[in-house]
């Protein structure tokens, strides 16, 4: 029991810190306000520019010929998909002889608001898959994308369709039109285009407690109280309150988005749908995802409340690509990166379904 209060105290206490600290900083400064925990997987940084540092996580074993770029999303820390042995969508990759570049995006400063999608998909990505290519001499690379990094992944796969051989979406928010719930932003969702304008202009960037209340707002109850409950009754579970305590901190690890993505964001993308409508320009170049001709794989929780399933499912009618698919699997939003069913399930099916398509 003392263990389970001092798990809760420690959750209740970072957050409140996290979130004060936040408003005394002005909510623009990089964030987080400490290191990540211990990688599980080890890796090397083999290049750093803009806003990029790309993460290299060697493959265990002989390699497999296509090496893998993983497109995080801006608002969070990476290390959701490297937490604990055994829970790490790295881990498993690398072990199944893939080689892994991860982009962890470096947050903005008040310097970086006037950066938008051109900047980090053309610049910023852009560079980043060509030192991959230049590593691994390849001419292609296979690119996942984890929900915000899956709309980076899909609109860079569409203006630089020749270096992408794969392209492997996870938890896509796509079409905005369905309105349940829609996705972690779902605060944008609420604010009309004077607000946004004002949160820009008044921060500079969208503050990180501004993304954390988006999160938080899908499901209230669960994250007051329901969680905690789920914690108590599973505290005889070896090793689950550890994993709640990362997973928590997690949470918690929120960054500020730059304004001018912030701003494209919330008025393309979520209010008027741009992407799905193929109405999207970045860099003055109209993103067509029915352009996208290589092979797709489109992840989806079947139980995602962060990006509910049928505002990702049309991505596979969009695209032009004769080799496509939907693969939904039984998890919520986080749960396709950490639950114990993926690791053992889905991860080694996108391996295979990757090796497939190698060569």
């Amino acid at each position: 029991m003392l263990s389970l209060v001092g798990h809760l105290v420690r959750s209740w206490t970072d957050g409140a810190i996290r979130d004060l600290e936040a408003f005394r900083r002005g909510l623009s400064e990089p964030f987080p306000l400490r290191e990540d925990p211990p990688p599980v997987t080890p890796y090397e940084v083999v290049y750093e520019a803009g806003k990029v540092r790309l993460r290299h996580y060697r493959a265990v074993g002989t390699p497999q010929p296509m090496p893998l770029v993983l497109v995080y999303a801006l608002i969070k820390r990476p290390y959701i998909l490297d937490l604990e042995p055994g829970r790490s969508v790295v881990e498993n990759l690398t072990r199944q002889g893939f080689e892994v570049y991860l982009t962890d995006w470096i947050p903005p400063t008040r310097a970086d608001t006037s950066r938008g999608f051109d900047a980090y998909v053309n610049d910023d990505l852009a560079k980043a898959v060509r030192v991959v290519q230049i590593r691994e001499d390849v001419k292609e690379v296979a690119v996942l994308g984890y929900c915000f990094g899956g709309l980076l992944a899909t609109i860079y796969t569409a203006l630089h369709p020749e270096t992408v051989k794969n392209l492997l979406t996870l938890t896509l928010p796509f079409d905005m039109s369905v309105r349940d719930g829609v996705p972690a932003f779902a605060l944008m969702d609420q604010l009309g285009p004077d607000a946004i304008d004002l949160v820009a202009d008044t921060y500079g960037n969208c503050p990180a407690w501004l993304m954390r209340a988006g999160f938080t707002s899908m499901a209230p109850l669960h994250h007051a109280l329901n969680k905690y409950v789920d914690l108590y009754r599973s505290m005889d579970r070896p090793g689950y309150a550890e994993t709640f305590a990362l997973f928590e901190r997690w949470m918690s690890d929120d960054v500020p988005l730059a304004g001018r993505i912030f701003r494209e964001m919330a008025t393309g993308i979520f209010g008027g749908n741009l992407l799905c409508k193929n109405a999207l320009e970045v860099g003055g170049r109209k993103v067509d995802v029915a352009s996208i001709a290589c092979p797709v794989l489109n992840i989806i929780g079947e139980y995602d409340d962060v990006v509910p399933p049928a505002a990702s499912r049309p991505f596979i009618d969009a695209v032009g690509s004769r080799d496509k698919r939907n693969l939904e699997f039984p998890n919520g939003h986080m749960g396709l990166a950490v639950s114990g069913a993926a690791q053992a399930k889905l991860w080694p099916e996108v391996g295979a379904w990757l090796k497939q398509r190698a060569s």
